[in-house]
């Protein structure tokens, strides 16, 4: 062991310990902490080299703290197979040891299928993926994707080929994905609650040519199922792989042998790799190109502001075909060998159950899942007293949601962030931003990325505090859209994504958005975002959720319609939340309707589905002016609101 001492100008000491500690040399560990006087500041032993520490060492270790109490000792940069030795004594507890954080930058220039291959060698029997009814190490990854890619290629499927993913998420998907990589093939990731026309839409859309399929929400006869996607105009599918919980890859291990070697063609890592279909909220889904150096540094940025170590469990409820789940659950974990556990459901009960028995430390979700959980009667704050992050995105969360988050889950660390499948993330607020910022704003851009407002009339760039269209451009920035036309593409002459989210940059950097484009309801020739009102609305006593969508209108052109879900028992008095409102917001963005849901559609992704919305709020606004006696504008004035049953 070697020892190097290093006095800081602040009046700390740091010693940099090199090799293993053990009885031979802990002699020497003693003489050099009793060296550093007892009054100095601060004593740092730094194990960024230390591959191992005995009984011996960690007696010495003892001795030390004995000396130095309180906050003046610090153990940092404990690599993990030393820090398995500080937990198995218990030591961990008595002594200020902190774990060496993981070092990403190895999988910056790293395809996919080199991560498998890495974590392979690094940490082969290391157990990464858990459900109710399996355990997948490194290895017994390795194994069942080599055999589905061995299966997938005598399918026909080669480097370059188009491979649907479609099913919801499980063990088999994610091997299936490394089978796909392993072969360098273009993996095509599909919502599996789709109808098989919809289906066979995107896979005409994509060129399709090999569709992997598991769990789809719709699929009951396979063959008329199947029969049905093939009858798309366009649809070029060869052949269909099962990936469905029934097949178990586990009882074909025996297969591995005889396969060992095979795919090991090099893939580039910012060749172009997985194909993500935006969730259509605003209209036809486009195919978003991403490569692994896109997917991994991503990744790696979220490992680094949730401080992911191999501690940690994430359970999984966002789907892997969204970006949400492949960089902010899927691959920090992967990437670091924390555990995701893939439930069987994502209802709340089961999910409630799993955060007690299985102690997990993240949840990232929407905010429409979160508020379910909570609303749930099982719900109890000791099933979740080990969670400490939760990333919120695809949806803005109200002031009075986060509230309500904080609140019953005081021990969780809320990431408020803003990504797109064209770009993810774009902007976080860390642990150590205010809850003002929390409930205000979107946080600032991650690192390596820009962002800027734009005017969408004039191109001019908005100053601090001024509302425009949001562009960014980054390391993690798509290629491209699949098969769209040059004018269609988003991304400009200068490199810059056109979001098409409105919003603005304060004096310090963070973003906060103000709505989509699109959503911009123009009433009388006033422009009025609807997010803006639908902060308002969900300040109103009893108000758990709103969506501000609208509706057409023969004399305005549009109307602001608010839609809402109201916490049970509590009803809604329109009268008197439009007396309310006129202390916060103006006259003319005042709903002039309100109508109460007991659930909104929701997308797969667990986004509230917007187009689904705004068509069925329409519908109900236009039957009830139908009324006899319902002039615009002044239906809803005589009651609680309208019902909707969707």
């Amino acid at each position: 062991m070697n020892i190097k001492r290093v006095d800081e100008p602040d009046g700390s000491v740091t010693l940099f310990l090199t090799g293993r500690i053990d009885m031979d040399n802990a002699g020497e560990l003693r003489e050099a902490i009793n060296a550093v006087p007892q009054d100095i500041v601060k004593l740092v032993l730094d194990f960024s080299d230390v591959p191992y520490i005995s009984s011996a060492g960690l007696r010495e270790l003892l001795v030390c703290r004995k000396r130095f109490k309180d906050d003046r000792l610090h153990i940092r940069n404990v690599a993990r197979e030393t820090m398995e030795i500080f937990e198995l004594t218990g030591f961990d507890t008595i002594l200020p040891v902190e774990i060496m954080h993981e070092d990403t930058s190895t999988y910056m220039k790293m395809s996919l299928k080199e991560l498998l291959q890495n974590r392979l060698k690094e940490a082969g029997d290391h157990v990464l993926l858990q459900s109710d009814h399996d355990r997948y190490t490194w290895e017994d990854i390795e194994r069942a994707s080599q055999i589905i890619a061995a299966d997938l290629s005598a399918l026909g499927v080669y480097a370059g080929s188009h491979v649907g993913i479609c099913g919801a998420n499980s063990i088999n998907w994610i091997v299936t994905f490394f089978a796909v990589q392993k072969l360098g093939g273009l993996a095509m990731l599909i919502n599996p609650t789709q109808s098989a026309a919809e289906i066979g839409r995107v896979c005409a859309y994509g060129n399709i040519e090999y569709l992997c399929y598991g769990e789809i929400a719709m699929l009951q006869d396979e063959k008329d199922f199947f029969d049905e996607m093939r009858s798309v105009e366009g649809c070029c599918i060869k052949d269909f792989y099962s990936i469905r919980n029934s097949i178990n890859v586990r009882y074909r291990f025996d297969e591995y042998d005889t396969l060992r070697g095979r795919f090991e063609g090099k893939v580039d890592a910012d060749a172009p790799c997985v194909v993500i279909f935006t969730s259509g909220s605003t209209g036809r889904p486009k195919g978003v190109i991403l490569s692994s150096y896109n997917l991994l540094n991503g990744a790696a940025v979220q490992v680094r502001m949730q401080e992911v170590t191999y501690r940690d469990k994430s359970l999984l409820i966002v789907p892997l075909f969204h970006i949400l789940g492949l960089v902010v659950c899927f691959l920090p974990c992967a990437m670091t060998d924390a555990t995701l556990y893939i439930p069987d459901d994502i209802r709340t009960a089961t999910l409630i159950r799993i955060m007690e028995s299985e102690h997990c430390t993240l949840l990232h979700s929407v905010p429409t899942m979160i508020i379910a959980i909570l609303n749930n009667h099982e719900f109890k704050k000791e099933a979740f007293s080990n969670l400490r992050c939760t990333f919120l995105a695809g949806a803005a969360a109200s002031e009075a949601q986060l509230e309500m988050f904080m609140d019953r889950l005081p021990n969780d660390h809320f990431m408020i962030a803003y990504g797109l499948s064209e770009m993810a993330p774009v902007s976080v607020t860390l642990y150590n931003d205010t809850p003002e910022h929390m409930r205000h704003t979107v946080g600032r851009p991650i690192e390596n990325i820009s962002v800027k407002i734009q005017d969408r009339e004039t191109g001019a760039d908005c100053p601090a505090g001024s509302q425009g269209e949001i562009l960014v451009q980054g390391f993690n920035l798509m290629t491209g859209y699949y098969k769209v036309p040059l004018e269609e593409q988003a991304i400009d002459e200068d490199g810059w994504l056109h979001t098409g989210d409105m919003g603005y940059l304060d004096e310090d950097g963070y973003l906060t958005l103000t709505g989509r484009f699109k959503e911009l309801i123009i009433r009388g020739g006033e422009n009025i975002m609807p997010q803006e009102v639908a902060d308002a609305v969900s300040a109103l006593p009893g108000v758990e959720d709103v969506k501000v969508v609208g509706v057409p209108s023969d004399f305005f052109g549009e109307e602001v319609c608010a839609c809402l879900k109201m916490t049970d028992g509590m009803t809604f008095d329109s009268i008197n939340a439009k007396k309310l409102l006129k202390r916060s917001i103006a006259k003319y963005k005042i709903p002039s309707f309100f109508l109460i849901y007991d659930e909104f559609p929701t997308l797969a992704s667990g986004k509230v589905d917007m187009v689904s919305l705004r068509s069925d709020a329409a519908g109900k606004v236009l039957r009830r002016k139908e009324l006899p006696d319902s002039p615009a504008g002044e239906a809803d004035d005589r009651n609680d609101g309208y019902r909707g049953n969707t």
